[in-house]
């Protein structure tokens, strides 16, 4: 008993310096972004630049105001696409195909610095997930049913709250969001660790053997994958890292990994909340999941033939 005590102290104890350090920097870089989103919001910029980018929506079969929800999700998260989305009155089908969009490539400055942090190429994750985003648009609505989507195409109101109701709006927003992430973030890299101390990750990884070999990802990123496709790659950036720190995985282990879930992670509760606003569960998650399936095996092709150039010029 006294053994397994001094194991699991030893795992916590191990974790705590690097998530502390990881959990900090997701903190101000998520407090930064969502200020910086507050004060688009307050000068009434966003709808601004939504409206730019408006017109190419007709061709994903979606009123113009839908970029604001596509920008809001983009930038911010997942919620913050939602408020916009419930406000457009839009039918099944345009709610499918735009929080499709927003599942595929929410969060984006937070997710990017997370999947740089893994080693991938900022550059191919903007244009993979942007990209994915608007290709999935554009065929969801060519295969859905009712192609001709009568939603209101309302104007987005303008913000009418004063300076310090908006701040103070934002600061309880970001406090709680703050202590929610600092509670999964140590919950999760301790169960990592001890996981790890007890064998029942190399069990998780049996598991998911074959799930992993169907997507051509490494069967050592089993619970990395687990993890970014439970609670996303915000709140799991900080086991993913550690994982990385470890040397658990290879470079280009992690870039195999990074192709899929760049497109399809969050696929709990977030995938449950659209569902809520209207859209279809299985449509979102099993098209992105085709995405991802697609853009990692394109990734080995990519690896299979440098490696053979290098061979044969060696």
């Amino acid at each position: 008993m006294n053994t397994f005590a001094a194991r699991v102290r030893a795992c916590v104890q191990s974790v705590l310096p690097t998530t502390t350090k990881t959990c900090i920097w997701l903190i101000k870089l998520t407090v930064a972004v969502s200020f910086a989103m507050m004060l688009l919001r307050y000068f009434d910029l966003l709808p601004y630049v939504s409206r730019l980018i408006s017109p190419a929506f007709k061709y994903f079969g979606l009123p113009g105001t839908a970029a604001l929800a596509y920008l809001t999700g983009y930038f911010v998260n997942c919620y913050s696409g939602m408020a916009v989305l419930v406000t457009l009155g839009l039918d099944w089908r345009a709610i499918t195909i735009l929080s499709t969009m927003i599942l595929c490539s929410h969060s984006m400055i937070v997710e990017l610095a997370v999947l740089r942090k893994t080693g991938a190429s900022v550059l191919r994750m903007v244009l993979i997930r942007t990209l994915g985003a608007f290709l999935l648009a554009w065929l969801l609505n060519l295969i859905l049913p009712g192609g001709t989507n009568e939603a209101v195409d309302a104007l987005a109101e303008p913000n009418q709250l004063p300076f310090l109701d908006l701040l103070k709006e934002w600061a309880v927003s970001t406090i709680k969001l703050v202590l929610l992430m600092v509670v999964i973030i140590y919950g999760l890299n301790i169960l990592q660790r001890l996981l790890g101390e007890f064998g029942i990750m190399k069990f998780i990884a049996g598991l998911l053997s074959p799930l992993m070999i169907f997507f051509g990802i490494p069967r050592n990123c089993a619970f990395m994958w687990l993890v970014a496709n439970v609670v996303g790659l915000s709140y799991g950036a900080a086991a993913m890292l550690d994982e990385v720190a470890r040397g658990g995985v290879t470079r280009r282990d992690l870039l195999l990994l990074d192709s899929h879930i760049a497109v399809c992670h969050s696929n709990v509760e977030d995938l449950i909340l659209f569902s809520a606003l209207g859209g279809v569960w299985w449509i979102m998650l099993l098209i992105r999941m085709a995405l991802a399936f697609v853009l990692v095996w394109e990734h080995r092709l990519e690896f299979y033939l440098k490696d053979k150039f290098f061979a044969k010029k060696s």
